[in-house]
């Protein structure tokens, strides 16, 4: 079958010899390139050095002892140091709590961890002090870990807190090492001297346990992850599906393309129509993500309808932003949907690297960025048995703005279109140029 003539043909070379083929495509890929490399290797690369006011529980429980007549309280003593200390006072925001309210604060995710101070540390202190004993009693200090507010910052408090038991015990064995050569007592055996060299240990224990099949405290991540990947690309299918049903855009299959009469509705019917299918539609994309983390690959989740409304309600506010972005902007819509809705939402939603350990820049993009709103309030649902103060409650609400706020901007923006005459049925034909 004979090619069909066309009245401007163009030869490879001569495609490939054209400006206008090159240059956007590198100005807008090297661009592309160059910004997510630098969010995303901005915001990880000293998540150490730039912590800051990291939320830990403090519990001193230490009900002191009597030492030769004198009351000791070595847990006030050591706290005071703890919240004093200047290496940490800027990196920690040391709540100072008894143990019910930290157990509350690791159950809300609110906190990354907890260091206790056991009731009979200054009476098992004062015991080493004394004489020797057969079998010496290590004073301990607990730390808890809380993998449910963030896998990475429960490792990040996990290591200061036994930091702070190792400070803490070189500096109890050095008075203790001192009181005994005042006592002039005699050398102890080898186990009780090595126990007076290091007397406290840290005991690491759960704060807020997590079933097995939680991805070690990401399963939330990379389930929210489903739900703005779903309303991004499914805001982009649907755009294109109604395209092509209303003849503005070609459907290819393989080698086959079809063309259907161009059908002209106005910019706000169109959105409207796409808004109203990623509604409906984000009900059934949710149910199978649901389906697919809960019933075949098995995570740890409870609260299912919960978890399947509220998954619905984020992918169809995350589709809706996507949607308002590609009426507003056309044909970058979905380079723009991206930046907002991924590249500058992943590092900043504090699901791999706690908020508090990030550039100042990326706490600010955390506070409105609607990944961040996502994450916490599916990791409320999952790991904190859908507490409204443990993150969701705010999720709700920051979803809700998200999805009135991007409705609003692309009612208000293809209304002003259309009033203006800029119909997408009318095209806007460039300058004819000579072919190469």
């Amino acid at each position: 079958m004979p090619e069909p003539t066309h009245p401007l043909r163009v030869s490879a070379r001569g495609l490939l010899r054209r400006r206008g083929v090159w240059l956007p495509s590198a100005v807008i890929l090297g661009l592309l390139s160059f910004v997510l490399s630098l969010l995303y290797l901005g915001a990880n690369n000293d998540p150490v050095g730039s912590t800051k006011d990291l939320p830990i529980a403090l519990v001193n429980t230490d009900r002191g002892a009597q030492v030769a007549g004198k009351k000791i309280d070595l847990g006030a003593r050591i706290t005071a140091q703890i919240t004093g200390s200047a290496d940490l006072k800027e990196k920690v925001d040391w709540q100072q709590v008894d143990r019910r309210t930290a157990d509350d604060l690791l159950a809300r995710g609110k906190v990354f961890g907890a260091l206790v101070i056991p009731d009979d540390f200054s009476a098992s202190v004062a015991a080493l002090a004394g004489p020797a004993q057969h079998t010496p009693h290590q004073p301990t200090m607990t730390v808890l870990t809380n993998p449910a507010a963030g896998s990475f910052g429960s490792s990040m408090a996990t290591e200061i807190n036994r930091k702070v038991v190792e400070t803490t015990s070189a500096e109890v064995g050095e008075q203790l090492g001192q009181a005994a050569a005042a006592a002039h007592r005699p050398a102890a055996g080898a186990a009780a001297q090595l126990t007076v060299a290091d007397p406290v240990k840290a005991v690491v224990q759960e704060g807020h346990p997590l079933g097995q099949h939680s991805g070690l405290g990401l399963s939330a991540f990379f389930y929210a992850l489903v739900l703005v990947l779903g309303g991004m690309l499914g805001a982009n299918v649907i755009h294109m599906q109604v395209d092509t049903d209303l003849g503005y855009a070609a459907s290819d299959k393989g080698p086959f393309r079809i063309v259907k009469p161009v059908q002209h509705a106005t910019r706000v019917h169109h959105f409207l129509v796409c808004s109203a299918l990623m509604v409906v539609l984000s009900m059934l994309t949710s149910a199978l993500a649901m389906a697919a983390a809960v019933g075949v690959i098995g995570i740890d989740a409870s609260n299912l309808t919960l978890l399947w409304l509220f998954g619905t309600c984020a992918t169809a506010a995350m589709g809706i932003t996507a949607l308002a972005l590609l009426a507003v902007f056309g044909t970058p819509g979905p380079l723009v949907s991206m930046l907002v809705l991924i590249g500058l939402a992943v590092p900043s939603a504090g699901a791999t690297i706690p908020i508090q350990a990030l550039p100042d820049f990326y706490r600010f993009l955390a506070t409105f960025e609607p990944f961040r709103q996502v994450v916490d309030g599916v990791r409320s649902i999952l790991y904190f048995d859908a507490r409204t103060d443990a993150g969701l409650g705010h999720a709700w609400t920051m979803v809700g703005i998200g999805f009135a706020a991007s409705l609003a901007l692309g009612l208000a923006l293809t209304r002003l279109y259309d009033r203006r005459g800029l119909h997408r049925s009318t095209p806007h034909l460039a300058q004819p140029v000579p072919v190469g």
